[in-house]
């Protein structure tokens, strides 16, 4: 037993199953995302070649399980392949955001400079906790946050920033 698992031929079955769940996980993480903002189109393909890549990958390891290295491989792909998926849809940005901006002292020149950026933004006089505040509500693409955040930082490194992920519906202004 142990001179088969120090054999090239189990190591590479391993790491063909590693590499297969690094795969369909990627893929599963990208098709839950697309699933969750709509994209029918992408999550079905996403979904037809994770499901396919599942099958090939368990089929191997239940084939095969006097070979704890396939476990090894297929328990590691699985969870590098979720964290490769984030990865991947973070650079992909993908979807729209909506930040919320409470600014106490420069709402109003804040909301100005971002306008001239080329966002739509909605200046909501609120009470704060010390007083009047500036509530800004703005809907960017995702791969536009950074440049409203450094815009904010900039302008008002005090201002309070929250985000989430928003699904639009209907109408309105969206920088393209």
């Amino acid at each position: 037993m142990l001179q088969y698992l120090l054999s090239p031929a189990a190591w590479l079955g391993a790491l063909t199953i590693f590499a297969m769940r690094v795969s369909d996980m990627s893929m599963d993480t990208l098709r839950m995302l697309f699933v969750m903002r709509g994209r029918k189109g992408t999550a079905w393909i996403l979904g037809f070649f994770q499901s396919s890549i599942y099958v090939l990958a368990i089929t191997t390891v239940l084939s095969q399980l006097n070979n704890p290295l396939n476990i090894i491989g297929y328990a590691a792909g699985f969870a590098t392949g979720n964290v490769i998926g984030m990865l991947i849809e973070e650079r992909l940005a993908i979807g729209h955001i909506h930040l919320q901006i409470v600014s106490s002292r420069r709402g109003t020149a804040l909301s100005q400079i971002l306008r001239e950026s080329g966002y739509g933004v909605t200046e909501i006089p609120a009470r704060g906790r010390d007083g009047v505040v500036s509530m800004l509500s703005v809907s960017v693409l995702r791969k536009d946050v950074s440049k409203v955040e450094m815009l904010v930082h900039e302008n008002d490194p005090e201002a309070f920033m929250t985000s989430e992920d928003v699904r639009p519906i209907r109408r309105g202004y969206w920088r393209a």
